[in-house]
């Protein structure tokens, strides 16, 4: 996501390297490529050109401390504009009503459906709340059996009406549903085009005029660029939708969407989508996203993944276990359980500050873990809770049980025994183990 665009600005601040302050004549090469890089990440041109001037305007205004060198301030800059053009700050979605109804809007191939399902996800285990996916698009063959499959794999029921045509009498029987069964949250997926069109828009307006809506979303697929700004134009327009979501970031993405779309609708950008698991969706936070356009990494969110996966008694008992040296094979396959909801690898990577830069170009699978995950359970449950009973002839079973071969198996084993000697080491008085050690150790001068 927005790697091109990163590799760029990069560059482009380079440009300001030996200089001793910022002037107007060093400054204009460095804003020519910033420009040039923002439009060819699809930007829309009016914006970029705005965004150059006010970064133009702010950085001749600085007075630079000595301490920080004038490609650092550029940073800065460029840094706090890039999260005030996508907004500033996150924005929630209104869940005031009762029941709380959102419309869902957007072209077809947008992931109107699938984010429709993360949505309620969300809603389910983060807010704490009852919702109700409601399918309101009538035209496509397979969106009622995809919500339906959506919904069963998040556990939440899915209302529709067989044979109906009419996606207003949908919506508002849906509604009655809802208050009838205490569902507290309608969210109404709707039938999109290939291309804006009349029909459509006379059909969502009735839908919104039926079951006024307290929140209205605009689905955009972040790849199409300016394309997306356009068509958000457009919906805007008619339905004066509250908030923005965009899909697909985790794809070849150029940026142009993010970047555009709060200063051409001056509308907020609420959540991204980063994958297809349901639990892929974000809450937009323009900061956030302005550190790793600019290399900076995203600890924040790091942080806020995995305290979502934190059980705290759960920890407790692990690092008992730790302490009396009885981690095992269940504890370690648990733990890759955790890091694999958390989310797509590469992505979680890429929120380490300067990890993201070095991944470039390496493929990460969401599979690595598979290998690992195959000779763990293809060990007895006893072999998992005692290691040391694996033998050679064991290996080799558990090597012929996973598809892997006794090399790979080895390998895991052996580093397994070094975490875990490392995990004790760091436990009850483990740190003070660990300085005594690092102290002890030779010198490298």
């Amino acid at each position: 996501m927005f790697d091109n665009l990163s590799e760029k600005l990069e560059r482009s601040f380079k440009l300001l390297k030996g200089e001793g302050r910022i002037s107007e004549i060093n400054i204009a090469e460095t804003l020519k490529e910033v420009r040039k890089a923002l439009l060819d990440a699809d930007v829309n041109f009016k914006t970029a050109k705005t965004f150059t001037d006010t970064v133009k305007q702010k950085a001749l205004g600085q007075n630079v401390l000595t301490a920080v060198k004038p490609g650092q301030m550029m940073i800065k800059i460029v840094h706090d504009e890039l999260a005030e053009l996508m907004g500033g700050q996150s924005h929630d979605i209104n869940l005031k009503g009762s029941p709380s109804v959102i419309l869902i809007a957007g072209l077809q191939g947008s992931g109107k459906t699938t984010f429709s399902g993360k949505l309620a996800h969300l809603i389910k285990t983060k807010r704490g709340r009852q919702p109700l996916l409601v399918a309101g698009d009538v035209y496509r063959p397979a969106a009622i059996e995809q919500l339906k499959v959506l919904g069963a794999q998040v556990q939440v029921p899915v209302f529709t009406i067989e044979g109906s045509t009419d996606p207003v009498k949908i919506a508002q029987e849906a509604v009655k549903y809802a208050k009838q069964n205490a569902l507290n949250t309608v969210i109404i997926d709707t039938a999109g085009r290939l291309a804006v069109d009349q029909e459509m828009m006379n059909e969502i307006a009735a839908i919104k005029k039926a079951v006024n809506p307290d929140e209205i979303l605009f689905v955009v697929d972040s790849m199409t660029g300016q394309d997306a700004v356009n068509t958000a134009k457009e919906f805007n327009d008619r339905l004066n939708f509250d908030g923005v979501v965009l899909t697909k970031l985790d794809g070849d993405t150029r940026g142009g969407a993010a970047l555009s779309i709060r200063s051409v609708v001056e509308k907020p950008i609420k959540f991204v989508s980063t994958g297809e698991k349901m639990e892929a969706l974000d809450v937009f936070h323009p900061e956030r996203m302005a550190d790793r356009i600019l290399g900076m990494g995203d600890i924040v969110s790091l942080v806020e993944k995995a305290q979502e996966q934190y059980d705290v008694e759960e920890a407790r008992k692990l690092q008992k276990k730790i302490a009396k040296n009885q981690f095992d094979f269940n504890d370690f396959l648990s733990q890759i359980q955790q890091i694999k909801k958390m989310g797509n690898l590469k992505d979680l990577a890429s929120m380490i500050p300067g990890v993201g830069k070095a991944l470039k170009n390496l493929d990460i699978d969401d599979d690595a873990f598979k290998g690992i995950e195959a000779i763990i359970r293809s060990m007895t449950p006893k072999e998992r809770e005692n290691p040391s009973l694996i033998n050679g002839s064991r290996r080799k079973r558990i090597a012929d049980g996973s598809g892997t071969n006794i090399q790979e198996v080895n390998r895991l084993l052996k580093q397994f025994e070094e975490t875990r000697k490392m995990m004790k080491m760091m436990t009850s008085g483990g740190a003070a183990n660990m300085a005594q050690m690092m102290k002890n150790m030779p010198r490298m001068n």
